[in-house]
C-alpha cells in the first residue's frame, strides 16, 4: 500500500490539498494500491483553510512516518503575510519545516504544492535542487538556494514541487503514473475531466 499524507495547517489553500487528495482517492478506485489522508502535526479535529473552508482531518502525522507514510504532500497558501495563518506563518513558527527535515531522513518522498514548496525550502530540502513554486514566491525560492525552473511541476525523485494551485493536480497525476502506471493515471484524468496535455509539456522530470 502506498500511503499519502497531505499535511494541513490553518491558512492552507484549499485546492492545493483537495486536488491531490481527489486524484489519489480516485486512483485507488481504479485499482491503485494507495490511500490518502488529511493530517496535521498537532492533535486537532479541524483546520480552517485560506478561503474559509473547515476541513475535518483524519489524524496526526505519525511520528513513525517512515513506517506509515510513503509520500507527504505539503500545500501552500498565505505565504506573503506571516502575520496571518498560512505558509508564511508556518515557516516563521518552524514546526512544519522541522518535521519535514526530520521525516526526509526516513527516505520518504516529499512534495510541495504552490508555496508549500517554500516550507520544503525552509526545511533545507531544496538546497541546490531543481524546484518551482507559485510565481509570487519565485524570488524567495531563489534566495533559499533552489535551482528554480520554469515548469508546471518538477520531479527530482524524492522531492517534487508544483507551481501553484491547479498544478497540484498535475503533480498528483504524475505521481500516480510514476507509481501505478500510465493507464491508471489516464483513467483518473478522464474521470475528473482533466486535460494533461499542457501539463505534460510544461513539466520537468529529472533523470
Amino acid at each position: 500500500m502506498y500511503h499519502v499524507a497531505i499535511l494541513l495547517y490553518d491558512g492552507f489553500d484549499e485546492l492545493d490539498a483537495v486536488g491531490p487528495y481527489e486524484v489519489f482517492r480516485t486512483a485507488a478506485g481504479f485499482g491503485a494500491d494507495c490511500d490518502a489522508r488529511l493530517v496535521t502535526l498537532d492533535d486537532r479535529t479541524t483546520v480552517t483553510a485560506n478561503h474559509g473552508m473547515e476541513v475535518v482531518v483524519d489524524g496526526q502525522l505519525d511520528p513513525e512516518a517512515s513506517v506509515s507514510t510513503d509520500l507527504i504532500v505539503v500545500p501552500g497558501g498565505g505565504w506573503s503575510d506571516a502575520a496571518k495563518p498560512g505558509a508564511g506563518m508556518e515557516a516563521k513558527k518552524g514546526d512544519i519545516p522541522g518535521a519535514l527535515a526530520a521525516f526526509s531522513e526516513f527516505g520518504m518522498t516529499v512534495a510541495g504544492v504552490c508555496t508549500g514548496g517554500m516550507l520544503l525550502a525552509r526545511a533545507g530540502l531544496l538546497d541546490g535542487r531543481p524546484a518551482v513554486t507559485h510565481h509570487s514566491a519565485i524570488s524567495d525560492l531563489e534566495d533559499a538556494g533552489a535551482d528554480v525552473r520554469d515548469a508546471r511541476f518538477v520531479d527530482d525523485g524524492d522531492v517534487l514541487t508544483a507551481g501553484g494551485v491547479t498544478s497540484g493536480i498535475d503533480l498528483a497525476l504524475h505521481l500516480v503514473e510514476r507509481e501505478f502506471g500510465r493507464d491508471i493515471a489516464a483513467d483518473v484524468a478522464r474521470e475528473i475531466e482533466y486535460d494533461r496535455r499542457e501539463a505534460a509539456s510544461a513539466a520537468v522530470d529529472i533523470d
